[in-house]
């Protein structure tokens, strides 16, 4: 289980250029990108989303990519001093066998040939696509590896939240089966109240409207799917795949069952662990909204 949030950095030199990327995410439900690029390095923005996408599936990405020339590359790419000073000396020597006077200035050594050098061209944007990759590669390794350690951390919390609710499920299945017998007792209280006579046990009137009370108030299906839920959960938090998208589809079936429970529940105690259900459940949603 990965977290969708992290950030990572990349560097990679090449051709007299270093080549930074760096990565952020955040939550998204889907994948979203924007890619910064440097001019000269906007024809590899096909390539470095499809990087991507292959180690990320999840949450919105900012990528930034740098271009820099390094101090080795801007020191031979405007004077070559090695060539002016060798030109220094021989013009000196000259003026002297020439017996010539005057200063030698530094216009007439710029303008020696080769004296001044073009900056080097930035190379083509493809042939530097391997030290982007490069770079790319070890932002997405670090990016990784951060939202892996978060989502360590999200899966703990994700099974605290499970195990609460597994609790409010089994005191319910415990309460679910008197049900029937508590609804008996009251209805034969409020008979014997309203001054009626009170039908036997065996009564046949008695019985249908017992009987379709509980029928009608049968919750056993809704727990056996609530607990199929928690099981496939276990099953996300051991997968190595992406899960988010399970998590929130599961979270949204465990919605479903949670309110047909308080609907049915016709018992103070159901009510009350339904609200807990209720209460942890969107806890339980609001970090599943972070999981890749």
């Amino acid at each position: 289980m990965k977290s969708m949030t992290g950030y990572g950095r990349g560097e990679c030199a090449q051709q007299g250029f270093k080549i930074t990327v760096e990565l952020s995410s955040v939550n998204r439900k889907q994948i979203e990108m924007a890619v910064n690029l440097p001019r000269d390095l906007e024809v590899l923005e096909a390539q470095i989303r499809d990087e991507i996408n292959r180690a990320v599936s999840r949450g919105r990405l900012t990528v930034r990519v740098s271009l820099h020339r390094t101090e080795t590359a801007a020191s031979q790419g405007i004077i070559d001093v090695k060539l002016a000073k060798a030109y220094a000396k021989e013009l000196r020597k000259l003026a002297r066998d020439l017996e010539l006077t005057g200063p030698l200035t530094l216009e007439a050594l710029i303008r020696a040939p080769g004296v001044l050098q073009p900056e080097p061209e930035v190379a083509e944007a493809e042939d530097l696509w391997p030290a982007v990759e490069k770079a790319l590669r070890a932002g997405l390794a670090t990016l990784v590896k951060m939202r892996e350690r978060e989502g360590v951390n999200l899966a703990k919390d994700l099974r605290e939240r499970a195990a609460t609710m597994r609790q409010s499920v089994e005191r319910v299945r415990e309460r679910a089966p008197e049900a029937a017998t508590r609804y008996r007792e009251q209805l034969l209280a409020r008979i014997q109240a309203a001054g009626v006579p009170v039908p036997g046990v065996d009564d046949e009137r008695l019985m249908k409207e017992v009987f379709y009370y509980a029928d009608r108030v049968d919750i056993s299906e809704e727990l056996t799917r609530l607990e199929s839920h928690f099981k496939q959960f276990e099953d996300c938090v051991k997968s190595k795949e992406p899960v988010g998208r399970t998590l929130d589809f599961l979270a949204q079936e465990m919605n479903r069952e949670i309110n047909t429970l308080g609907a049915k529940a016709n018992d103070s105690l159901i009510s009350r662990e339904v609200v807990n259900l209720k209460s942890e459940l969107e806890k339980f949603r609001e970090q599943v909204q972070n999981v890749e």
